[in-house]
């Protein structure tokens, strides 16, 4: 029987797979067991897989909407001489709407991964892995999904806030070890679009070797702004910082909007720029003490601190200030004895 759901909270289909999970007492991950150990010994527990996904219809889609407008006001008159800009989503350009759709999804998705952790009683998601991809038969629709494994620290103070994050189990590990704990998993992306212009046309189609300076500046300035939008969202989360996941660039050419009005075939280039990784914030203000290893040498004492000072005794280098400590230390065992 279907039941229904009004998009808020978890979906219904996760609601169960929760309550199967606490019912059995059993959990799952996708973890090795390098991955399970190293969480375990800095005190944290897997409690369960979890996911988020959302669908989206990205509506008004197509070139003809404008989301991919060059801004290029000479756009098809082929001699036009000024450098056209770069459209930039950060910048307020007609793709800065996609961008936001886009935004909303994956945070959806993510809020939605967020939420089956805390039903499981994890505080927060290692290993955490966003993927992206056309909705079967529905090419203007996309699936956005997150799933990795939930996890749970020791102790009774419980996170406020379930953090998500990209790392595996060691990753983790090292991290906390080091005084950082994850925050949250950030996606930034940029899109840019750079009209074909008549000295970019040159520099493409020359003899000769030269840098094609409008591309450069286009991809450039993409990938700029989607690392830039990503430290925006790391500062309204608190983090201090970010670890890098992955980045990615798409290079798309396309029919001119502006050009095909004007019954010209003059053509874009629209670049689009992704980053992921994983905002991180102190929790320790000093570095804490590296841990040691405690060696305890097999045989008796007495016997080992005499070998020691006598190959010092017969040694021109040794040090009177150890001699003098084993020294001490043989006449206390033998007050002992």
């Amino acid at each position: 029987m279907a039941v229904s759901w009004d998009g808020t909270g978890l979906p219904p289909a996760a609601r169960q797979r929760v309550a199967e999970a606490r019912r059995s007492g059993t959990w799952s991950s996708a973890l090795s067991t390098g991955a399970f150990a190293s969480i375990r010994s800095v005190g944290f527990e897997p409690v369960g897989q979890a996911m988020g996904s959302a669908v989206y219809h990205v509506g008004r889609a197509g070139r003809n909407w404008g989301y991919y407008d060059c801004l290029y006001l000479g756009a098809g008159f082929a001699l036009a001489g000024a450098p056209g800009p770069v459209a930039l989503s950060g910048a307020d350009a007609p793709s800065k709407a996609l961008v936001e759709v886009l935004d909303e999804a994956r945070g959806a998705a993510l809020g939605r991964l967020a939420a089956e952790c805390a039903a499981l009683g994890g505080d927060g998601v290692v290993a955490a892995e966003l993927t992206m991809a056309p909705f079967p038969s529905q090419p203007n629709c996309l699936e956005f999904k997150v799933i990795g494994t939930a996890v749970r620290a020791h102790g009774d103070v419980r996170s406020p806030h379930p953090f998500t994050c990209h790392l595996d189990g060691q990753g983790f590990a090292k991290l906390v070890s080091a005084g950082w704990v994850p925050v949250e998993l950030l996606v930034g992306m940029s899109i840019g679009v750079r009209h074909d212009d008549f000295g970019t046309r040159s520099q493409a189609l020359t003899w000769y070797n030269t840098e094609v300076g409008a591309w450069s500046e286009l991809v450039g300035q993409v990938r700029a702004d989607a690392r830039h939008q990503m430290e925006l969202q790391a500062l309204r989360r608190g983090g201090d910082g970010i670890i890098l996941a992955s980045g990615d660039l798409r290079i798309v050419r396309q029919s001119c909007v502006r050009a095909s009005r004007m019954g010209s075939e003059a053509e874009d280039h629209l670049a689009e720029a992704t980053m992921v990784g994983t905002t991180v914030a102190r929790f320790q203000a000093g570095a804490g003490r590296p841990p040691t290893l405690a060696v305890l040498p097999l045989g008796r004492r007495g016997e080992r601190l005499s070998r020691r000072l006598a190959a010092m005794e017969s040694s021109p280098y040794g040090d009177p200030a150890e001699r003098r400590r084993l020294a001490g230390e043989l006449a206390e065992l033998g007050d002992q004895g």
